[in-house]
Protein backbone atom coordinates (compact mmCIF):
# COMPACT_ATOMS: atom_id res chain seq x y z
CA UNK A 1 0.00 0.00 0.00
CA UNK A 2 1.22 3.26 -1.10
CA UNK A 3 0.06 6.55 0.85
CA UNK A 4 0.77 9.88 -0.46
CA UNK A 5 0.23 13.10 2.04
CA UNK A 6 -0.13 16.23 0.05
CA UNK A 7 -0.16 19.60 1.95
CA UNK A 8 -2.54 22.16 0.53
CA UNK A 9 -0.99 24.63 -2.18
CA UNK A 10 -0.20 28.69 -0.71
CA UNK A 11 -3.34 30.42 0.58
CA UNK A 12 -4.41 33.81 1.38
CA UNK A 13 -3.30 35.21 4.58
CA UNK A 14 -6.94 36.17 5.31
CA UNK A 15 -10.56 34.90 4.93
CA UNK A 16 -14.03 35.17 6.37
CA UNK A 17 -13.19 31.99 8.26
CA UNK A 18 -9.66 29.88 8.04
CA UNK A 19 -11.70 27.42 6.63
CA UNK A 20 -12.35 29.74 3.68
CA UNK A 21 -9.14 30.84 2.82
CA UNK A 22 -8.52 30.19 -1.19
CA UNK A 23 -5.16 29.21 -2.85
CA UNK A 24 -2.99 32.09 -4.14
CA UNK A 25 -2.34 32.03 -7.89
CA UNK A 26 0.85 30.83 -6.16
CA UNK A 27 0.09 28.24 -4.75
CA UNK A 28 -1.78 26.80 -7.76
CA UNK A 29 1.81 26.70 -9.20
CA UNK A 30 3.15 24.93 -6.46
CA UNK A 31 0.37 22.31 -6.41
CA UNK A 32 0.43 21.62 -10.39
CA UNK A 33 4.61 21.30 -9.42
CA UNK A 34 3.54 18.78 -7.16
CA UNK A 35 0.83 16.53 -9.28
CA UNK A 36 3.43 16.14 -11.85
CA UNK A 37 5.14 13.76 -9.62
CA UNK A 38 2.04 11.50 -9.19
CA UNK A 39 1.62 10.91 -12.91
CA UNK A 40 1.53 7.62 -13.60
CA UNK A 41 1.43 6.48 -9.70
CA UNK A 42 -1.39 3.68 -8.96
CA UNK A 43 -3.64 5.97 -6.87
CA UNK A 44 -7.15 4.63 -6.03
CA UNK A 45 -8.50 7.59 -4.52
CA UNK A 46 -8.36 11.22 -3.51
CA UNK A 47 -9.49 12.39 0.26
CA UNK A 48 -9.32 15.77 0.98
CA UNK A 49 -9.90 18.19 3.74
CA UNK A 50 -13.20 20.08 3.67
CA UNK A 51 -11.25 23.23 3.80
CA UNK A 52 -11.07 25.26 0.33
CA UNK A 53 -7.83 25.45 0.32
CA UNK A 54 -6.99 21.44 0.58
CA UNK A 55 -10.20 21.41 -1.87
CA UNK A 56 -8.96 23.29 -4.62
CA UNK A 57 -5.38 21.81 -4.52
CA UNK A 58 -7.39 18.09 -4.23
CA UNK A 59 -9.16 19.45 -7.43
CA UNK A 60 -6.59 20.61 -9.54
CA UNK A 61 -4.55 17.59 -8.87
CA UNK A 62 -7.56 15.33 -10.10
CA UNK A 63 -7.43 17.54 -13.67
CA UNK A 64 -3.56 17.27 -13.47
CA UNK A 65 -3.94 13.69 -13.79
CA UNK A 66 -6.88 12.94 -15.39
CA UNK A 67 -8.27 11.10 -12.39
CA UNK A 68 -11.66 9.63 -13.21
CA UNK A 69 -13.37 9.42 -9.72
CA UNK A 70 -14.69 12.11 -7.40
CA UNK A 71 -12.65 13.54 -4.19
CA UNK A 72 -13.91 12.32 -1.22
CA UNK A 73 -14.22 15.20 1.68
CA UNK A 74 -13.81 13.96 4.88
CA UNK A 75 -13.88 16.18 8.08
CA UNK A 76 -10.84 14.07 9.44
CA UNK A 77 -8.17 15.69 7.54
CA UNK A 78 -8.79 19.69 9.09
CA UNK A 79 -5.59 21.11 10.37
CA UNK A 80 -6.23 19.79 13.86
CA UNK A 81 -7.18 16.57 13.18
CA UNK A 82 -5.60 13.41 15.31
CA UNK A 83 -3.34 10.80 12.98
CA UNK A 84 -4.27 8.01 14.91
CA UNK A 85 -7.90 8.59 13.77
CA UNK A 86 -6.88 9.14 10.46
CA UNK A 87 -4.75 5.90 10.46
CA UNK A 88 -8.01 4.70 11.40
CA UNK A 89 -9.81 5.69 8.81
CA UNK A 90 -7.96 4.43 5.71
CA UNK A 91 -8.66 0.97 3.73
CA UNK A 92 -5.88 -1.26 3.60
CA UNK A 93 -6.47 -2.10 -0.03
CA UNK A 94 -6.04 1.71 -1.24
CA UNK A 95 -3.46 3.62 -2.60
CA UNK A 96 -4.18 7.21 -1.46
CA UNK A 97 -3.53 10.25 -1.66
CA UNK A 98 -4.71 12.50 1.30
CA UNK A 99 -4.93 16.62 0.78
CA UNK A 100 -4.68 17.80 4.48
CA UNK A 101 -2.59 20.87 6.42
CA UNK A 102 0.06 21.24 8.95
CA UNK A 103 -0.16 20.45 12.06
CA UNK A 104 -1.58 17.47 11.22
CA UNK A 105 0.23 16.66 7.82
CA UNK A 106 3.90 16.76 9.55
CA UNK A 107 2.37 14.84 12.54
CA UNK A 108 0.67 12.13 10.73
CA UNK A 109 3.98 11.08 8.29
CA UNK A 110 5.77 10.66 12.00
CA UNK A 111 3.00 8.61 13.07
CA UNK A 112 2.81 6.45 10.72
CA UNK A 113 6.89 6.46 10.18
CA UNK A 114 7.86 6.46 14.19
CA UNK A 115 5.26 5.56 15.54
CA UNK A 116 5.27 8.94 17.46
CA UNK A 117 4.48 12.20 16.69
CA UNK A 118 7.54 13.74 18.48
CA UNK A 119 9.39 14.73 15.47
CA UNK A 120 6.76 15.72 12.75
CA UNK A 121 7.81 16.01 9.36
CA UNK A 122 8.51 19.34 8.03
CA UNK A 123 5.99 19.85 5.26
CA UNK A 124 6.19 23.00 3.21
CA UNK A 125 2.86 24.29 1.03
CA UNK A 126 2.30 21.77 -1.52
CA UNK A 127 4.70 19.32 -0.15
CA UNK A 128 4.38 15.77 -1.36
CA UNK A 129 5.14 12.76 1.01
CA UNK A 130 4.97 9.24 -0.21
CA UNK A 131 4.90 6.59 2.65
CA UNK A 132 4.57 2.88 1.28
CA UNK A 133 4.07 -0.23 3.58
CA UNK A 134 2.12 -3.12 4.20
CA UNK A 135 -0.73 -1.83 6.46
CA UNK A 136 -1.63 1.80 7.56
CA UNK A 137 -0.34 1.23 11.17
CA UNK A 138 1.88 3.46 13.33
CA UNK A 139 5.37 2.74 13.06
CA UNK A 140 5.28 0.45 9.89
CA UNK A 141 5.03 2.72 6.85
CA UNK A 142 8.37 3.70 5.58
CA UNK A 143 8.73 7.27 3.92
CA UNK A 144 10.24 7.02 0.53
CA UNK A 145 10.41 10.39 -0.17
CA UNK A 146 9.11 14.02 -0.25
CA UNK A 147 9.41 16.30 -2.64
CA UNK A 148 9.21 20.00 -2.29
CA UNK A 149 7.42 21.86 -5.10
Amino acid sequence: MKVWVLRHGEAEGHARTDAERNLTKHGREEVLRSAAHLIGQPISAIIASPYVRAQQTAQLVRDALGFGPQIHTVPWLTPESNPLQVLDKLDTDDNVLLVSHQPLVGSLISFMQHGHQRQPQPMYTASLAELEGDFPLAGLMSLVSVKNP
